[in-house]
């Protein structure tokens, strides 16, 4: 199957939700929509312009409110894996996100068995607890994947990888923890699913998150996923190879070549339809997260979209060509820019520290943009529960190109 290159960013626009932005309608509901769909959203912890899975959210659901999320993992909904990185994923499917170390206990709990005991012991007592309700260990350190950690820290995190424990819920960078069997229905732990199909429904939900993954990809798209082939260490887990070649033998993918894009693509079997005759993109704007899933592959962005999109967070000040945590601005089909605000809660105010444009696009030329774009800003706004935006002075020309409502 062959597919033009315009087809495809509006198919991709589409899928994700974003044509037209902020629309999904139904509050908690919809979040739990956004779940079904995608499979799993990265959530990373920096709250800067706003967490990751937060702003990803807000792209797509009509008048997000943060605390929805929040509210879903207090009610169990959903909770933390690691399927690309630390994700949150639907609670009925816990059974593919299963921790994968329960058979092999990390050496840390062996190395501090009092204190272990000790932990375990106090939470079956107390209930959820965070490090810092063990004042006497908390000088302690270990070593804990290759960095010092406090030890309870390190052990709260070993028995989530045992399956003793879960993470009951988070106060900013905190986080809390309890037993699993407190946090989950018994009918849910008890179903045990083989490592191949655990495997194997992780690897369909980054085709179900993206829309339009190859087989490899820059970054971790694939993380967490074992070698490309088999390996005589791990021989329960295929490889990813034979998990894709599954799951196209079954017609759950389908391979794809798309105008201008090396090596072919796969979408899923029930969006086929949808990439043949995509609709045309609403002019609406939304700025996406560094993890959103629309962005994983940056090649795909540079070939597909010509958006040279790079995360400057680890790159020094002196090399950063934009900031350090800077989002993509998408207008319909196209990424037409980045902004980078920042949200002063204290102040009840957004910072906008840098706004740029993609070379050859001029804001007030390009039909709806102006409007769209003042749109998305006043969404942003409500979004950070903020009352006014504070423009660099540099940026003058867009202060007064995009009042906004507050």
């Amino acid at each position: 199957m062959k597919v033009a290159a315009e087809s495809a960013r509006r198919f991709l626009v589409a899928r994700h939700l974003l044509a037209p932005a902020r629309s999904l309608q139904g509050g908690p509901d919809a979040v739990l929509e956004v779940f079904r769909r995608f499979g799993s959203i990265q959530f990373d912890p920096i709250d800067v312009a706003g967490r990751t899975h937060d702003l990803m959210l807000h792209a797509r659901v009509a008048d997000y409110d943060p605390a929805w999320c929040d509210e879903l993992y207090e009610q169990r909904e959903i909770f933390e894996a690691y399927n690309k990185g630390l994700s949150f994923v639907l609670a009925s499917e816990f059974p593919w996100f299963r921790a994968p170390l329960r058979a092999r206990p990390p050496a840390v709990l062996a190395e501090n068995p009092e204190v272990a005991d000790g932990v375990l012991e106090r939470i079956r007592a107390d209930g959820p607890l965070s490090s810092l309700d063990f004042e006497r260990e908390t000088g302690n350190t270990t070593d804990w994947f290759g960095m010092p950690t406090n030890t309870v820290r390190a052990l709260l995190e070993a028995y989530t990888l045992t399956g003793d424990l879960g993470l009951a819920k988070r106060d900013g960078k905190r986080r809390y923890y309890d037993l699993l069997e407190r946090l989950l229905p018994k009918k849910l732990l008890a179903r045990e699913v083989p490592l191949r199909e655990q495997a194997r429904h992780k690897m369909l939900s980054r085709y179900r998150a993206h829309g339009l993954l190859g087989v490899g990809g820059g970054g971790d798209i694939f993380g967490g996923l074992g070698p490309a082939k088999q390996d005589p260490r791990w021989p329960e887990h295929p490889g990813r190879t034979a998990l894709r070649e599954d799951l196209l033998e079954t017609g759950e993918l389908v391979a794809v070549e798309v105008e201008g894009v090396r090596g072919k693509r796969f979408v899923l079997r029930d969006e086929v339809e949808l990439l043949e005759a995509p609709p045309e993109p609403a002019p609406t704007v939304a700025f996406l997260p560094p993890f959103d899933p629309l962005v994983w592959d940056r090649k795909l962005l540079g070939a597909l979209f010509g958006f040279d999109y790079v995360w400057e967070l680890f790159h020094p000040p002196a090399k950063r060509r934009w900031g350090w945590y800077v989002l993509p601005i998408l207008f319909g089909d196209r990424f037409v820019g980045r902004i980078e605000p920042r949200i002063d809660r204290a102040g009840g105010r957004v910072e906008v520290i840098g706004l740029w444009w993609e070379d050859g696009f001029e804001p007030r030329r390009a039909e709806g943009f102006v409007d769209a774009m003042r749109e998305a800003l006043d969404a942003y706004l409500q979004f950070a529960g903020a009352g006014r935006f504070e423009w660099a002075p540099h940026l003058a020309v867009e202060r007064r190109l995009f009042p906004t409502q507050a």
